[in-house]
């Protein structure tokens, strides 16, 4: 793999059958709508060629319930090719666009193609084959319904039609009934090639989807590929603009970190807020297509400071699905919002209680993901805390945010218990984010992020009673939350939070320091099988210190000005080595609280690794025998906030905005513009300063804006 046209593209020369998976994930493309892997025309569903819809499921009875693959619209088959003689394939990061060339024995092939930002139903191809004369080569361009699905079937009905100048795929699920059209339109542009337009429509955009697709089809066509792919580039100029982070001397952090933001922005919805961005973007069925924590704390700070109009339409998806996290809370006995560990698009937790199988034994392993990771709505609560400080928005308060903040607070009071003798709140039988120890008490990152929430649900309705009196009397007509404030506010206080033991070390959960210290070296020497689970019932790191991923660090990069700097660095070298990192979040994790530290050696290298998972293919594929390969969106957005928050050193809070950089000592400069509180700023470091820009008015490092 090489990069060309500076830290702008991706460029890879040479077939090889084994990456067809990977470079599917590397090259794909996307609008937030749909997602449409980077797999060549030809391909299909051996290859895992895929577009699927955001917020589009269905269940086929007796399976997990998943994301739609709709009909591939771009499919184009040679007959007559012969073999692959040489071949390359480009992503353009700055306008979203694929490109390929492939010669084959008796024909070459280039083709282009994009997803349009402009408009999410659409995407446009270009193609152009050159056979030798005298080659019986046979071009075909149609609509391919041998899907790739995990879990499928999920069309009950698939029918084909022609009119127009149009060919139509239209689809009906099996289980909820809606219906996917999918229609190209061709557009000849000389002997050897062509332009294809397709069109995407459900029926849950509010309109009829066949004809709104054909319609859409014969409106693309008018316009020609060129003015389509104008409109297109101008969105993504757009994002760019906002988003892009400049990285003077060290190219191979620019590309990755740009290619980070890329995979990131291809899942942004910002068409709706009644979808999200699934753990695995939109790359494939993997993971049920459903929403993680992991939006909330490592994508959703990238769009609060950069485009807040995105990062309202994930706090609004939250809001949208407050009844499937009420309903949850009650389903295992408490109040409140207990928001689902896996939510799809109606707040109901696709979560089992089985999520991974004993690769011995074949049989399913009980888990605790879906049931003790309460932490999952006070994340929620604290991204919302972080969006209404940083973009001063009050309307999504009015909107939705402040009931859901409250049945969250409401929730973790049901849940908690009060210990008489101690005068103190805990939190039992909880799993955290390192999920190789489950039903664990007193986790430290969930006892935290708790007395965060508490803390922050008081703030947001004191708030809401000052400025908007009647709609604070309105949601307390409604839930009657008025009466339990005070009891959250002692909770808030009363919390226990684990503190540094005797040698400084905070424990991740009640006796956690008791369990056997053994090496991640010798742990692994003991695994029989490459893929069994580390954890669940009988897992190897269970019963030792070894976690999945960073749990107290994540922690201390959340709530950093708790705790002595020293306290932090103990804690950083003490769990750096006993953790796996068998999650793409927790890299950056590691990343962020090195940099604040100064030790951006180490900062560096969890940065890289984190920037660069969906370029390597180096992450986690399967848990037992369950598939989990994809994008990382996730760790896309850990690698901008370990530049930003990381390396630049920016801060939000009381004291408004600051930067106080450790940059690696490898890098010249770094550029990027946020968007606080409605005013835009340029922050400009270099080695020896930093400036904050608004509009043309200057600050030094270190002095609130």
């Amino acid at each position: 793999m090489k990069k060309t046209d500076a830290t702008w593209c991706l460029h890879v020369e040479g077939f090889r059958p084994g990456e067809v998976e990977l470079n599917g994930n590397r090259f794909m493309l996307g609008n937030g709508y749909m997602g449409v892997r980077g797999t060549l025309e030809e391909h299909g569903k051996v290859q895992r060629a895929g577009c699927l819809l955001n917020g589009v499921y269905d269940q086929v009875p007796g399976k997990w319930r998943e994301p739609v693959n709709a009909p591939h619209g771009l499919f184009t088959t040679l007959e007559g090719a012969g073999q692959i003689v040489a071949h390359e394939q480009t992503l353009d990061l700055r306008r979203g666009r694929m490109a390929r060339r492939t010669r084959y024995e008796n024909v070459s092939v280039s083709s282009e193609r994009f997803v349009s930002l402009d408009d999410v139903h659409l995407m446009c191809m270009r193609y152009h084959a050159a056979p030798k004369p005298g080659a019986g080569v046979r071009v075909r361009t149609g609509i391919d319904t041998e899907l790739w699905e995990i879990n499928g079937p999920h069309f009950k009905s698939l029918e084909r039609d022609r009119r127009e100048g149009v060919e139509s795929v239209v689809g009906v699920t099996g289980e909820l009934g809606i219906v996917v059209a999918v229609c190209a339109a061709v557009e000849p542009l000389d002997a050897h090639g062509f332009a294809k337009y397709v069109a995407v429509y459900t029926s849950l955009d509010g309109v009829d989807p066949l004809p709104a697709a054909r319609a859409k089809c014969l409106e693309a066509k008018a316009s020609g590929y060129d003015a389509l792919g104008r409109a297109h580039d101008a969105c993504w100029d757009a994002v760019w603009r906002r988003c892009d982070v400049e990285i003077e001397g060290d190219d191979e952090a620019q590309f990755a970190l740009r290619y980070s933001l890329y995979q990131l922005q291809l899942a942004a919805p910002r068409h709706s807020d009644r979808v999200s961005i699934p753990a695995r973007g939109l790359s494939g069925q993997v993971y049920k297509g459903a929403v993680f924590w992991d939006t909330e704390l490592f994508m959703l700070p990238v769009f609060t400071l950069t485009d807040p109009r995105v990062a309202r339409n994930l706090i609004m998806y939250r809001c949208h699905t407050l009844e499937g996290a009420r309903a949850k809370a009650a389903e295992y006995g408490y109040r409140g919002a207990f928001f689902a560990w896996e939510s799809q698009e109606r707040g109901n937790d696709a979560c089992t209680h089985f999520n991974v199988t004993d690769v011995f034994t074949g049989r399913p392993i009980r888990t605790y993901f879906r049931d003790k990771q309460i932490h999952i709505s006070a994340d929620i609560v604290y991204a919302i805390g972080a969006y209404y400080e940083q973009t001063g928005d009050f309307s999504v308060l009015i909107d939705g945010a402040a009931e859901v903040v409250a049945e969250c607070a409401r929730f973790f009071y049901s849940y908690a218990y009060y210990k008489k003798d101690k005068q103190r709140y805990e939190l039992l039988d909880v799993t955290g984010p390192d999920e190789y120890h489950e039903r664990v008490h007193n986790n430290a990152f969930t006892n935290r992020m708790v007395k965060a929430a508490l803390d922050i649900a008081c703030v947001i309705l004191d708030r809401l009673e000052r400025e908007a009196p009647d709609a604070h009397a309105a949601l307390d007509r409604k839930i009657g939350f008025r009466a339990e404030l005070d009891a959250w506010r002692e909770m808030a206080q009363r919390l226990y939070v684990p503190p540094p033991d005797a040698d400084g070390i905070i424990p991740q959960c009640d006796g956690y320091r008791a369990l056997e210290d053994v090496s991640l070296e010798e742990l692994k020497g003991r695994m029989l099988n490459p893929t069994e689970y580390l954890g669940g019932g009988n897992g190897l790191a269970t019963t030792t210190q070894i976690l999945k991923q960073a749990d107290v660090v994540l922690m201390l990069h959340l709530f950093f000005s708790d705790y002595p700097q020293e306290t932090i660095r103990k804690n950083w070298e003490y769990y750096e080595p006993r953790c796996e990192h068998g999650s793409s979040l927790s890299a950056c994790a590691y990343a962020l609280v090195a940099a604040r530290l100064g030790d951006t050696d180490w900062a560096y290298r969890y940065f890289m690794q984190t920037a660069t998972v969906d370029l390597t293919g180096a992450s986690t594929q399967y848990i037992g025998d369950l598939y989990i390969g994809g994008t990382h969106p996730a760790a896309n957005g850990g690698a901008w906030m370990s530049v930003v928050f990381g390396f630049a050193g920016l801060r939000t809070g009381t004291e408004g905005l600051t930067v106080t950089p450790r940059l690696p000592a490898h890098w010249q400069r770094v550029r990027f513009r946020i968007e606080y509180r409605g005013t835009p700023y340029r922050i400009d470091i270099d080695s020896d300063a930093a400036v904050v820009i608004e509009a043309k008015r200057k600050k030094k490092s270190g002095q609130p804006v």
